[in-house]
């Protein structure tokens, strides 16, 4: 297992939190003590983000290798299933685990996302023009890195208030502190764009191979009411052939609503393991 950085709190049955980008595992700050009341929650950097490690070149950053490192986190933590929760690109690495390893995963919570072959095979302009940075930083080094490397602050922050409704005062302090702590390094920077990158080079064709593959445990999709997908997609029905046993509600707010809504996010997600 590459080396993760991570922090468990509470007791229970065990819950894995996967942040998204450009984020670090402190977006679940306000969240995890919600949960950590009966379930024993872990909060995880990804490889390439925060405090974890950092490999070479994009054919490292594939979804399907950032789950395995949560596999391997999990098994070295004791735990043969958990639930599973993830936003943005934390969402894709959850839903590729939880189609590679399905006897380890009791529930299933994806963030404020469409599938990813959904995406990318059938690409709207509108969704080109707001997810713009998907192709930016896919590009071949040191082209973006260079680029947002002038100023890691001022790129980040306009992808933190880029998809739907907020405004940085809506980021607790702490958070945004932590966020701007990794991504204004060299190597933060490089890896990010390495996991885009990966998304075009290795994840289409993953997804692509399975088209018919289905999640079977119990899933909950939440997406921001006012984000760029529940704008330009009916987020639940492109979940619909994919999950077999699927809830799915709005939170208010845009995609970083787990940020910007802590309460209402966690509340959710708590509503849901409650029931399973």
């Amino acid at each position: 297992m590459t080396d993760i950085a991570f922090d468990v709190a509470g007791n229970g049955p065990p819950v894995l939190l996967l942040h998204g980008f450009p984020q670090t595992r402190a977006m679940w700050r306000p969240i995890a003590p919600m949960l950590a009341q009966d379930f024993t929650v872990i909060t995880a950097d990804m490889r390439g983000y925060g405090d974890s490690f950092k490999p070479q070149g994009p054919e490292n950053y594939s979804f399907r290798a950032m789950a395995g490192d949560m596999t391997a986190l999990m098994s070295r933590l004791g735990f043969d299933r958990f639930h599973l929760v993830g936003h943005d690109r934390g969402a894709r690495v959850a839903h590729r685990l939880t189609l590679d390893a399905p006897d380890r995963i009791i529930s299933l919570t994806l963030m404020d996302i469409v599938p990813t072959h959904t995406l990318l095979a059938d690409l709207k302009k509108e969704v080109a023009h707001a997810y713009y940075h998907w192709f930016f930083l896919a590009q071949p080094a040191p082209f973006p890195e260079t680029m947002i490397g002038h100023d890691p602050d001022h790129y980040f922050e306009s992808c933190l208030l880029g998809w739907g409704g907020a405004s940085l005062s809506d980021f607790a302090p702490e958070a945004l502190a932590a966020y701007r702590q990794s991504w204004r390094r060299p190597e933060t920077i490089r890896a990010m764009c390495d996991d885009y990158r990966a998304a075009l080079l290795y994840d289409f064709a993953h997804d692509s191979a399975e088209p018919d593959a289905r999640v079977t445990c119990p899933a909950l999709v939440l997406f921001g009411a006012d984000g760029a997908m529940a704008k330009h997609y009916d987020v639940a029905a492109t979940w619909a052939d994919k999950l077999t046993d699927m809830q799915s509600r709005a939170i208010p707010g845009g995609h970083f609503f787990p940020d910007t809504a802590p309460k209402a996010t966690g509340e959710a997600v708590l509503e849901f393991l409650s029931t399973l």
